[in-house]
């Protein structure tokens, strides 16, 4: 039987459920994502139909889900999608599941800052997968190149300020929780 690979964007809409089981951690969490398309005789988008996933994170992502992802925070996941139909005290319900291959945060609504888990960094190491050289975060944000010109990717904010160093909106840089 072949499997379906989906890829939805959405928003994060419960806390992530974090769980060590004897086949390994798993993180859980809802996925809502709501349609939305443009009314020509309103002049203004509109939103559509919210459909509801329940995003299931095994292993290494299921770990940097839950020390990373926080309600209304916009992502893409990517998974195995699986649709069960049940009967529960005498009704029918159906449920998606998706079992995600990858989640990150949607960065065309937002910045975010990656840090590579200590488990990750070990395995590399030991693989000799390592990089040659490390860049320093503060230095690599905002630095200038031999030519004077001002590094970065050129990404901006929702209000058209350039991406990255401090959030704009007065809120603290959330670190991610230690792994391993």
């Amino acid at each position: 039987m072949s499997e379906t690979t989906v890829t939805v964007v959405g928003n994060v809409a419960t806390t992530p459920v974090y769980r060590e089981l004897p086949k390994g951690p798993v993180a859980r969490f809802r996925l809502a994502a709501t349609s939305r398309h443009f009314d020509r005789v309103r002049n203004e988008w509109v939103d559509g139909h919210t459909n509801f996933f329940t995003v299931w994170a095994w292993g290494a992502l299921g770990t940097n889900v839950q020390g990373s992802l926080s309600i209304g925070e916009p992502v893409l996941v990517q998974g195995r999608l699986r649709v069960r139909d049940e009967e529960r005290g005498g009704q029918h319900w159906t449920s998606a599941d998706i079992q995600a291959s990858a989640v990150g945060h949607d960065l065309s609504r937002g910045t975010t800052a990656f840090r590579r888990s200590r488990q990750e960094r070990a395995v590399r190491q030991q693989d000799g997968d390592a990089p040659s050289f490390e860049i320093e975060p503060e230095k690599a944000s905002g630095s200038r190149t031999e030519s004077g010109s001002q590094a970065g990717n050129g990404s901006r904010t929702e209000n058209g300020s350039p991406g990255g160093g401090e959030p704009r909106d007065g809120s603290e840089r959330r670190e991610p929780a230690a792994v391993g």
